[in-house]
Formats: C-alpha cells, sequence, structure tokens
C-alpha cells in the first residue's frame, strides 16, 4: 500500500498531471511587490520560489545571524510593503516569497515544518546591524499576525524571528551523503547548515547578548502547565501535532491533538486552530455515535490549542490492509481471497452506515480515506479526524483532501461523501483510487481488475464506477484519449511516444517531468533527470534524440552550484549516459568536471556514493584507456572497503539507521566488489563483495509466505532500489563465482519475493518494473519467464494514458513521471528487457569493459558450483 508522504502534496498544486514547483510555473499571481520597479542602483533576480533584492555596491558576508519575517495570506502585502519600504533606504539586502500561492503551500498543512512560516528574509551585515534591524522591524510590524517560525528564535511577540545560517549558497555532503546548504565551523571546514524544524545555534557561535531574554521567553512554556502527560508522538504535520496522552487526575488514555496558529493553512485558507475549533463542534454534534471519539477536553498551551480525545483501541485501515491483503502473497488460495473478500464488504458496510448516519445528524464528514478508519480489535470501525466535518447545509468542497478519496468540483454535500464511499469499495480490493484523480475511465478498469482477483458482486463494483464517473461530460480529463488500462497500452512504442510528448526543452530546470527529487538534485541526472530519460530511450529501442542530448549536454558541462556529481543523482551517471549515447568527448568533459569536486569523503552508496563512481571510472577507464581514471577507480574501492569496517546500528534499514538495498546499502559496494574482482581476479575483493552482502542481510526479514524481504522496522520492502530485488541480483551474480549456502537460500526467499500479484506502484526503484527487471535478467529460467509474462500484463494496472501513448504514476501514485528511477522511462526499459528475451541491464549489472565471462573466472577460481558439488 502507497503511504503519501507528505511533501508530495506540495507539488501538485502547480500542474494537474505532473509534479511541479510553482516557481517553475509559467504563470501565477504575485504581490504587487514584484511588480515595482527595482530600485535604482539595485539588482534583482528570481531563486526557485523567492524573489532577491541587494544593493549593487553591497558585500555581505557568508554566513551569520538573519532575520526572517512571518505574514498570513490577509496581510502579507502591507508586511512586505512595510519591509521594503524599511529595507531599500538603508541598503539591507533582503528577499520574499513572490506571490500569496507560493505563501498559501508554504504555511499548509503539508508544508515542511523547517521551512513553514517565512515570507521575508532580511540580511543584516554584523550583529550590531541585527540587533537594530529586529527592533527597529519588530516596532514596526507590532500586531501583525504570522505563523510561529519553528526553525528559529522570536525577537518580541511579533513576526520578527532570527536563525544562524548561511548567507551564500555553499554545500557540502551531509554524514548520510546528500548534498546539503552549508557553512563553515570554527576550523573553516563546510558542515551542514541545519534547517530542523528547532531552534538551533551552532556549537562555535554565540548567541548575541540581546536575545537572551527572548531565548529564556521561549522556553517559559511547559507541559506541566497542563493536567495532561504525552506518550507517543502519532505524527507531526506543519499544523500541529497528533499525541497519545494520558489525563493524569484519572490516568486516562487520550489523543492530543494540536494546533498552531496562522499555520496547517487548508486551501481555503484556514488555519489549524479554526479547525480545530470545527472539529470539536462536529464531535459533539455526533456524540451519540458510537463510531465517533468523544471530546475529552478543550485547552490552551502557549499559542496553541489543544483538543484531548477519546483514544481508540485500534490501527489504521491502510495498516491492517497490509496484513491481511491477500493480493501480496503469491501463495494465497481462493479461500483466502474469499475469506478476505467478506471482511472487506462488512468493513464496507460499517463505514457506510456511520457517513450515512452522520448525514442524518445534518452534517458531510468530507474527510473519508483508508488513514482515517481506525479498525478495532474486534473488527469494529470507527472514524477519526473531524476537521473538514461541516454542515450539509451550504456545503463547500472541503479544503483538505486525501487525491485517492477526493471527489470533482462539481460534488459538494453529501455527494462529496458518497463518492468517497464508492472509491473505498475499489480500494478495499485494490487500493490504487489515486489514479481515478489522473483518469477517471480508469475506475471502470480497476474494477473489471477487481472481479478478476475476488469473488466481489459485480453490482458493487458497478456502482462504484457509476458514482465516480457521474455524468458524462464529468469524466473528459486532459489527454485521456483512449480508454485507460488495456493490456495492449503496455507497449515500448506508445511508452516512447508518452515520454517524448512530455518534453520542455523551454525549461533550464528538467526536461522531462518527474519525480519531486527533481527540484533538489535536479532535472539531469540518471535517477531522475534527462539522462535517464535518453538511456531509457536508447536502450529500450526508441532511438537517439539530438536536440535533446544537446540539452542535456550544454548544462551538464556548465552545471550550477550545488550540482551533485554521485551516479544515479549527479554528473557521473550524465557521463556514463553521454558514453552510452555515443557523445564521448562529451562525457570526458562531464567526467573531468567530476573529478575536480571533493569526492573521496563521500558515503558507499551505489546512487550518490563511492561505490557507484568507483565503477563509472572503471568502467570509462576500461573504454576509453585513461590511466588517470583507472588510478580514481582504484582509490574510490579502497575508500569503499574501509567503509565495510563500519556497519553500526540495528537490523532494520532506513531512517536513521544504515540502508539496506542496492541503491544506498551495502549490495552497491557488493556490485563494485565483484566488478573489480572480474576485472582484476583479486579474491580478497570477492571476500569484501560477501561481506557486504551479508551485512545487508542482516536488514532482511522472511515473510510468512516464504519472501525474503527488506525489514523498514514498520513494513518490509521486496523492490530493486531499496528492497529485496536488488540484493538478489546482486546475490545470484556473487553465486556464478561461489558457492554459499546461505546466499543460495537468501536467493529463493528474494525470488518467492518477486511473485506478488500486487505492487503498489509501478515505477523501476520501487515498483513492478523493478521487479520485471529482476525477472529478466533470468531468461533461461522457465519458473522466472513464467512470472515475468504475468508481471508484464499486470503493469496495465498503473497504465494511463497520455497524450497519443502511454504513462504510469510517479512515486505516491500522484502525479505522472517519465523519470527512470519512478515512472515511464524505466517502465520502457523494464518492459523492452522482458519483450527481447535478454536483459537491458541497469548500469554495471553486467560485466565491466573488458572482465570478458564471468563464469570462466569462476571455473578458474572454484571448482565448486553454486549448489555446493563439485
Amino acid at each position: 500500500m502507497v503511504t503519501v508522504e507528505e511533501r508530495y502534496d506540495s507539488y501538485c498544486a502547480a500542474d494537474r498531471l505532473f509534479y511541479d514547483s510553482l516557481g517553475s510555473a509559467v504563470e501565477q499571481p504575485t504581490f504587487t511587490a514584484a511588480r515595482r520597479p527595482v530600485p535604482e542602483g539595485w539588482r534583482s533576480e528570481p531563486l526557485d520560489d523567492w524573489l532577491i533584492y541587494a544593493p549593487d555596491a553591497g558585500t555581505l558576508p557568508q554566513q551569520g545571524w538573519k532575520i526572517h519575517v512571518a505574514a498570513t495570506p490577509a496581510n502579507a502585502e502591507r508586511v512586505l510593503d512595510k519591509v521594503w519600504d524599511y529595507c531599500v533606504p538603508r541598503g539591507l539586502s533582503f528577499k520574499f516569497l513572490r506571490g500569496p500561492r507560493t505563501l498559501l503551500l508554504r504555511n499548509s498543512k503539508y508544508a515542511a515544518r523547517a521551512a513553514s512560516g517565512k515570507f521575508l528574509t532580511v540580511y543584516p551585515r554584523d550583529e550590531a546591524e541585527l540587533e537594530v534591524t529586529c527592533k527597529e522591524l519588530d516596532e514596526l510590524l507590532r500586531g501583525e499576525p504570522g505563523p510561529y517560525i519553528l526553525s528559529d528564535l522570536r525577537h518580541g511577540t511579533g513576526p520578527v524571528y532570527v536563525r544562524y545560517g548561511g548567507f551564500a549558497a555553499r554545500y557540502c555532503h551531509s554524514p548520510d551523503g546528500q548534498v546539503v546548504p552549508a557553512i563553515e565551523d570554527e576550523t573553516g571546514t563546510l558542515v551542514p547548515d541545519r534547517r530542523d524544524p528547532v531552534f538551533h545555534v551552532p556549537s562555535w557561535v554565540t548567541l548575541p547578548e540581546f536575545l537572551g531574554p527572548h531565548l529564556a521567553a521561549r522556553n517559559a512554556t511547559s507541559t506541566d502547565e497542563v493536567p495532561y502527560r504525552i506518550e507517543k508522538v502519532i505524527h507531526f504535520s506543519n499544523g500541529g501535532g497528533l499525541y497519545v496522552g494520558r489525563d493524569v487526575r484519572t490516568d486516562t488514555p487520550v489523543v492530543l491533538k494540536e494546533a498552531r496558529p496562522h499555520a496547517g493553512l487548508d486551501a481555503d485558507g484556514v488555519d489549524a486552530i479554526t479547525r480545530l475549533a470545527r472539529e470539536a463542534e462536529a464531535l459533539r454534534r455526533l456524540a451519540d455515535l458510537p463510531q465517533v471519539p468523544r471530546v475529552h477536553d478543550e485547552f490552551t498551551l502557549g499559542e496553541h490549542r489543544f483538543l484531548a480525545l477519546e483514544f481508540i483501541e485500534g490501527r489504521p485501515l491502510n495498516k491492517v490492509l497490509v496484513d491481511r491483503y491477500p493480493l501480496i502473497d503469491a501463495a494465497a488460495t481462493e479461500a483466502d481471497r474469499a475469506a478476505y473478500t467478506r471482511w472487506a464488504l462488512d468493513v464496507h458496510r460499517q463505514v457506510d452506515e456511520v457517513v450515512t448516519a452522520i448525514h442524518q445528524r445534518g452534517l458531510v464528514y468530507g474527510d473519508l480515506h483508508l488513514f482515517n478508519i481506525m479498525v478495532r480489535p474486534d473488527d469494529r470501525i470507527a472514524l477519526v479526524d473531524f476537521e473538514v466535518a461541516a454542515p450539509v447545509d451550504g456545503h463547500r468542497r472541503p479544503g483538505l483532501r486525501n487525491q485517492g478519496f477526493a471527489a470533482p468540483r462539481d460534488r459538494t454535500g453529501p455527494d462529496v461523501d458518497r463518492y468517497a464511499l464508492a472509491c473505498l469499495r475499489l480500494a478495499l480490493f485494490l487500493p490504487l483510487t489515486q489514479l481515478v484523480r489522473l483518469a477517471p475511465a480508469k475506475a471502470a478498469h480497476l474494477a473489471d481488475v477487481i472481479a478478476a482477483n475476488f469473488p466481489v458482486p459485480r453490482a458493487f463494483l458497478d456502482a462504484a464506477v457509476e458514482e465516480i464517473l457521474g455524468p458524462p461530460a464529468s469524466t473528459a480529463t486532459a489527454g485521456a484519449t483512449d480508454p485507460a488500462g488495456q493490456a495492449d497500452q503496455v507497449q515500448p512504442d506508445r511508452i516512447a511516444r508518452a515520454i517524448l510528448a512530455s518534453a520542455t526543452p523551454g525549461r533550464d530546470d528538467r526536461l522531462f517531468p518527474g519525480d519531486i527529487e527533481q527540484f533538489r538534485s535536479g532535472g539531469l541526472n540518471l535517477a531522475h533527470g534527462a539522462a535517464g530519460v535518453l538511456y531509457a530511450l536508447h536502450l529500450g529501442g526508441a532511438g537517439r534524440w539530438p536536440e535533446h542530448e544537446r540539452w542535456l549536454v550544454q548544462r551538464a558541462t556548465a552545471p550550477a552550484s550545488g550540482t551533485r556529481c554521485g551516479f544515479y543523482d549527479g554528473l557521473h551517471g550524465v557521463a556514463y549516459a553521454l558514453e552510452v549515447l555515443g557523445r564521448r568527448q562529451d562525457a570526458l568533459d562531464v567526467l573531468d568536471i567530476c573529478l575536480r569536486q571533493p569526492w573521496t569523503d563521500l558515503d558507499h552508496s551505489l546512487a550518490s556514493g563511492l561505490s557507484g563512481i568507483a565503477l563509472n571510472l572503471t568502467e570509462l577507464a576500461g573504454r576509453t584507456g585513461e590511466p588517470a581514471l583507472r588510478d580514481a577507480a582504484r582509490q574510490a574501492t579502497e575508500r569503499v572497503v574501509e567503509h565495510l569496517a563500519d556497519d553500526p546500528g540495528p537490523d532494520v534499514s532506513g531512517g536513521r539507521h544504515p540502508y539496506a538495498g542496492l541503491l544506498r546499502g551495502r549490495t552497491g559496494p557488493a556490485l563494485l566488489l565483484l566488478r573489480r574482482y572480474e576485472l582484476t581476479g583479486d579474491p580478497a575483493l570477492l571476500e569484501h563483495a560477501a561481506t557486504a552482502l551479508r551485512q545487508d542481510l542482516r536488514r532482511c526479514v522472511t515473510r510468512p509466505d516464504g519472501a525474503l524481504e527488506v525489514n523498514e522496522g514498520w513494513r518490509t520492502m521486496p523492490y530493486l532500489g531499496q528492497g529485496s530485488v536488488g540484493i538478489g541480483m546482486v546475490l545470484d551474480q556473487y553465486l556464478r563465482h561461489r558457492a554459499d549456502e546461505r546466499f543460495a537460500a537468501a536467493s529463493a526467499g528474494v525470488f518467492r519475493a518477486a511473485r506478488s500479484p500486487f505492487y503498489a506502484q509501478s515505477g523501476l526503484f520501487a515498483g513492478r518494473a523493478g521487479i520485471i527487471a529482476y525477472l529478466a535478467a533470468y531468461p533461461d529460467d522457465p519458473d522466472r519467464r513464467r512470472e515475468l509474462a504475468a508481471q508484464v500484463e499486470r503493469l496495465s494496472w498503473h497504465a494511463l494514458p497520455y497524450a497519443d501513448g502511454t504513462a504510469f504514476p510517479g512515486e505516491q501514485l500522484l502525479r505522472l513521471s517519465m523519470d527512470l528511477g519512478t515512472g515511464a522511462a524505466g517502465v520502457l526499459l523494464a518492459v523492452a528487457a522482458a519483450r527481447r528475451g535478454t536483459p537491458v541491464a541497469l548500469p554495471f549489472l553486467a560485466p565491466l569493459t573488458g572482465a570478458g565471462d564471468p563464469l570462466a573466472s569462476a571455473r578458474v577460481t572454484d571448482p565448486t558450483d553454486q549448489h555446493g558439488r563439485r
């Protein structure tokens, strides 16, 4: 099942079909000040969502104390005019968000908490100017409301805040190998500029004396002031927190819901405080319904408002589905699917009944989806999160929506809930209703898939489709010219046509729309940028596209500051793709840029670190004969081996712990060491590869059906990028050289993980396309070939029409993606591999140039085959 990451939601506002940032949108409303003439002697330039203004003759330090000013959509114009008129006469550099829509998204419920509230930034030249500016802006803006900026220290009680950080665009690598904004420490070393949602002063920086009283005021508020103890954090959003707590007066467990003023805005600009008050009113109105939590208490702490609610024992329906859903298990029987069907139909009946009861009491629930349905231990359901519930009379479309259940604009009142109930009919059996938002006609195809896999009454499904499609006119969507989801839509030529139709060569930031990672790592790289798409088009049989290649070369040979140099997320991958495309000199030019960067302290990963870089250098050294590349590859390999000596943390992947898998785990180093072993014959490299694989297998678990998957603590992952299938591909390549009973058993478990009928996404790194790429790597194995055919056919479950071709949804299924890692380019590569009967491999999953036959090496070094026979 897809658990929606909140940061994706903010990239859905600019475009209906693709993830995009408002800063890249062709048209958006701007504040009046953005249209003012640039003051004489000043310069202005855009940067992402910001407009920057600075005096021509002015200079700033590279880092220091900066001032942030908060504002609401209602007072932003007024606040901006006051700050502009203050800064310009004083020669103070400043920047501001360019338009009201951007401000709304920055303060929305699902915006990044660390950046929330920041509307204006002012750059004092020294601490003396900092103090004067803070005091004068505080006086100038007194009484102006604005959201609290969590990363900063508030000056006074108004909208003025301060934080120490970088002024200039400088970058370094974080401990996990990511390129991040940087500041200098006391030794002059670049270190990450921490941007957490909590105020932080670097250890070598002294807080200015005038800020001392403001820090004391910040620390004065304590939870000791209220009769509740917080025991567990359920969830944070920009609007506040959700906690499991306890009333210390009665020892009663409660859920505490927190709301911050002027923050957590919905599409209508309503803040979390207002929604919390509405929720309390709605819950009291529904207090007689046992499926609705009771209001225990309301109270204020500082400026935050809290609602104490009845604690409901149970789990959200989306998590219950993960445990019970039979299409995850390839061994599930017809009896298993029938038992699940009975349970799912009963869940829907219960939800339908409580929603009907809510309507009878004059309210619309407005936010029905899998996350808001709680399933108690006895399978009775309850509904939670009533913050958009509203009276039936005069009802408007809710300002907060789950995109897999959100009704079209023509539905209001009880019809909003009826639409969501129809989506629930489908989602209980095939949780892909996000696709219906992109192409409503997809609902009929999902119903057909359900009918073919579950004994569900057809009338139950037909009613859902009829409710979702509504009047015939409402089914029209841009680009949706064919019925979605037909198996014959999943053809390489159709996928290639969709990719090429999406190209935007007039943009500088990206050529093909893809994952939101484009707006962090850039639009050039293999995983999410133009290099990966052009590589997939070429290997997938769609040919070369010189105009698009020129777009890539022009930007890769003059990269923007902060561009990464990793293989999948940076310029090394671009160099590799250009070499594959026959543009060797361009590849060498990009590689020369890479080698001038400080890369030796990167992490061990294939995606962004030393393993990917060493593999690329080794391959390009073999192709070009350049000794400098060979020497650099050897140096990078030695550093990777040093990394393997340190394997900290528990046997869980991700989060604060080391990752497992091909892209970020120890499997990437194992792949490097295997490829180097095939070139050199050095047995120590094979030993190091085995060590790396064992380290990743530590972080795998075996599911009840025998499938081996990566353990992330709260879920297990079978996928190519950060799951077990990527590990399995390298395990099998190791077993070609040396027998290992544990590795052979793990390999069998990985194959079981690749036989699930259902995968939530279609992409290469975290979806069905990666499963297909894995299965296609074994063209002589009849069991895997049979499974491969079934998995290719099921790609149609995610297929969507675009232009005159077929596209696929990206990560989270909220928008289409054309990139290699999450979208159509990766699907194209996988389908081409399956259709041809020979693998069209990702880079380095076949022996490197000059390695010869790896099986010949195995016969020389070890007379034992992978099954332990001699």
